[in-house]
């Protein structure tokens, strides 16, 4: 089953190259498509990387358990 960032880096060359394409069907200059299909591309990097994480497995194993030295 593909997993959420699976789909963001399959979603990455759909949305520059479809975005691009559909923008430069509808009359819009290849100058203008590329740019605006690149951004929906970086949004789609920067909401993987920084709104939905991916968070360490190790350091929520770590969490629970309580310090050595605790008094």
């Amino acid at each position: 089953m593909a997993g959420y960032y699976d789909i963001v880096l399959g979603l990455i060359p759909v949305a520059l190259l479809g975005i691009t394409a559909a923008l430069t069907f509808v009359g819009l200059s290849v100058t203008t498509a590329i740019p605006a299909g690149a951004f929906v591309a970086m949004a789609l990097i920067g909401h993987a990387m920084f709104v939905n994480a991916p968070v360490d497995s190790a350091e929520d194993v770590q969490s629970t358990h309580q310090p050595l030295n605790a008094d």
